[in-house]
């Protein structure tokens, strides 16, 4: 008789230490309620100049027209300021329970927050053109989105990318010129990203055969490319103006039928040759950095580069190529300001762009959509000073040309949130 012999259940394995939470941030949630609280004391409690604000949205070429929409100057900033406080609220909540919001929050309160402030800026006033100031918004944000743009392609593969100022400029200027010589913009527009590449090309000199600290290189670009050009420009170009630098604008190109449809269609499609590169650069990046084996290479060398080399990625080939490239596409940027613009060249016509275009890179967390997306942010509060001096707001101009900058202070240092460069950036690669 054969008796079961039982085996002893083995122990059980030791339970796993929980796993500790991430801390809470309150950056967001705290920069919200102080917005929230400047909306409804600023804009809806002290009294407004009138007691109606308008808003155009139609232009002549539409399709058919809307008529324009009056609202209470008082009452839309109250209820605006309202929402966003509890919007403020709910990020709170959020946070005090690690719950991730999607990106519609900062959306809907950067427009609560907006709305209440133009309906108070415009009470009494002519009506506020919704239509052109997002057009124009567009418009202005085309150097920022490619100098952003430029920034991912260098950062991504370890390239610290501070000259995409020189880059801009450089672009501005050889668009001039060539533009200027051969009486096309078109002609500027292909001279500009060549211009952006020489620049690009010093930079990867330096800093992956030399090992030069990558922010020097770039300040010290900044300086050499608006020394070079000042320089020209002031021996060269006012000798002989009419040779050297006209105003060669490029046409504005509408497209048919799309064109015509109200809000959308003069803000999308009723623009310059660069805009609609822009949305195919934007576009082929996003696809191609997240979903092609090229863009795989191109993180590991910014995220990992041992490891890629590793499986026989060339990591300092990748990244001479890649700056290269990313100084094109801010050379193309720099040609807004001259024929995209219709203006000629002038001494450091940029402006500082290019510091407000790596802010744009950041915000938009080295994604090329997100840049886009941070770039229109800035590119709005730049054309909103220029179309509230139009309509007659009782703000006062300085405070107005201060706009964009403290933007992009608030953004990048109250509502980004915790960001994470490239593990490789600014660091050589040495085999």
């Amino acid at each position: 008789m054969s008796t079961a012999t039982t085996t002893p259940a083995p122990a059980s394995a030791p339970q796993r230490a929980a796993k500790p939470l991430p801390p809470i941030s309150w950056k967001a949630p705290v920069a919200y309620a102080v917005i929230g609280l400047l909306s409804l004391v600023f804009f809806a409690l002290l009294p407004a100049g009138g007691q109606q604000t308008t808003f155009r949205l139609s232009t002549a070429n539409d399709f058919f027209q809307i008529e324009p929409i009056t609202v209470s100057s008082t009452g839309a900033a109250l209820f605006l300021s309202i929402l966003a406080l509890l919007l403020a609220g709910l990020s709170f909540w959020a946070a005090r329970d690690r719950r991730k919001v999607g990106v519609w929050l900062p959306i809907v309160f950067g427009v609560a927050v907006v709305f209440a402030f133009l309906s108070w800026a415009g009470a009494g006033k002519a009506a506020i053109p919704l239509t052109g100031l997002l057009q124009g918004s567009l418009f202005l944000a085309v150097p920022l989105v490619f100098g952003a743009l430029s920034g991912v392609l260098c950062e991504r593969v370890g390239i610290i990318n501070i000259a995409i100022e020189g880059q801009l400029l450089a672009g501005a200027f050889l668009a001039a010129v060539v533009a200027s010589l051969t009486s096309s913009a078109y002609a500027g527009l292909i001279a500009a990203p060549i211009a952006g590449a020489l620049v690009g090309v010093l930079l990867v000199i330096f800093s992956v055969k030399y090992w030069v600290n990558q922010i020097i290189v770039g300040v010290v670009l900044n300086v050499l490319v608006v020394g070079v050009t000042s320089y020209l420009y002031s021996t060269v170009l006012t000798e002989d103006p009419g040779t050297w630098n006209t105003r060669t604008p490029l046409p504005v190109i509408e497209i048919p039928v799309l064109s015509q449809i109200p809000v959308v269609g003069p803000v999308l499609f009723r623009q310059t040759l660069l805009v609609y590169i822009m949305y195919v650069v934007v576009i082929l990046l996003q696809v191609f950095l997240f979903r092609s084996r090229w863009g795989l290479r191109l993180r590991a060398v910014g995220e990992h580069p041992k490891a890629a080399d590793t499986v026989g990625i060339k990591v300092n080939a990748t990244r001479v190529r890649n700056t290269i490239l990313g100084g094109a596409v801010a050379g193309l940027g720099g040609a807004f300001f001259t024929v995209a613009a219709g203006l000629a060249f002038g001494k450091e016509m940029t402006g500082g762009k290019g510091f407000i275009a790596l802010a744009a890179m950041i915000l938009g967390r080295w994604n090329p959509v997100g840049a886009l997306v941070a770039a229109l942010l800035f590119g709005f509060s730049d054309n909103l000073q220029t179309v509230l001096g139009i309509v007659g707001t009782p703000i006062p101009s300085q405070i107005m040309l201060m706009t964009p900058y403290v933007v992009t202070i608030f953004a990048v240092a109250g509502l980004v949130g915790r960001v994470r460069p490239p593990a490789a950036e600014g660091i050589p690669y040495v085999k």
